[in-house]
């Protein structure tokens, strides 16, 4: 996928990691029908790319992305009936799945505007940081639609907790990047003018570990969602005696015998 070229977003790779941004800046980003799919298609095909290790998510113009597009999507959805209404919000929905499934770990930098579907896209993420001009909502109770949109009601309360998920959509208001941080949405706040080099550094530490242990780990954060301790515990037992077969366990006992620093292969 280094040679992907996209229509309706940004894409380029540094070295082992590959950096996205919604188009057209101008507008804050919209998402339009075409660059769902696009996306959705990309994110599954990363899956299959072992040569990339980490991905972000960056803005553009100042901006994370302003959702939907109001011309472009919504208007158009007003003509559709139910089936083709449906096909829209499982495509929508099938995003955000992959993205989850996709191995390498995702991260989000969010800068300005990040509302709606844009918003979906951070919660989605693995790990977030933001400007302190980071601007967070789910609003999609404010053009009469429910909350549970693309996930959200499963996401959203265990990022930030029950209550608080509840407040923010059902109201539609905006979460400021202070209160992102301090109720677990964004991992930290940077600067505007180091946000994109904030997030790749960490993007390049996450893709110099053990990415298979990366992927296990991100692996077992989806599916123990759904299973009961005692079945958690023993996947996490599967999980890690599968990691104790790779080379870069061994590399890294090595390592601590020579007292050296690991350096791993992701094999």
């Amino acid at each position: 996928m280094r040679d992907l070229h996209p229509t309706h977003f940004n894409w380029r790779v540094d070295g082992s990691i590959a950096v996205i941004s919604l188009a057209r800046p101008e507008r804050k980003n919209p998402l339009t029908f075409d660059s769902y799919a696009e996306l959705r298609d990309t994110f599954r095909g990363l899956a299959l790319d072992e040569a990339i290790k980490a991905v972000v998510i960056a803005p553009n113009g100042g901006n994370f992305s302003s959702g939907g597009d109001v011309r472009d999507i919504i208007g158009p959805l007003l003509t559709r009936d139910m089936k083709g209404l449906l096909a829209f919000t499982r495509m929508t929905g099938d995003l955000v799945k992959a993205m989850r499934a996709c191995p390498q770990p995702i991260i989000a930098a969010v800068d300005g505007v990040c509302v709606g579907a844009g918003a979906m896209i951070a919660l989605f993420a693995d790990l977030r940081i933001a400007t302190p001009v980071a601007t967070t909502a789910f609003l999609f109770a404010r053009v009469g639609l429910a909350g549970c949109d693309m996930g959200a009601c499963a996401m959203l309360p265990r990022v930030i907790g029950h209550g608080r998920a509840a407040e923010l959509l059902f109201t539609g208001r905006a979460m400021s990047a202070e209160e992102g941080e301090r109720w677990g949405f964004f991992n930290r706040i940077v600067a505007a003018d180091a946000l994109e080099r904030e997030a790749t550094s960490l993007a390049e530490s996450l893709a110099q570990g053990p990415t298979f242990a990366h992927m296990m780990t991100k692996t077992m954060l989806n599916q123990e969602w759904s299973m009961t301790l005692d079945q958690a515990i023993e996947a996490e037992a599967q999980a890690q005696a599968i990691c104790m077969q790779t080379h870069d366990f061994k590399r890294a006992y090595e390592a601590f015998v020579a007292k050296q620093k690991p350096r791993f292969s992701g094999d």
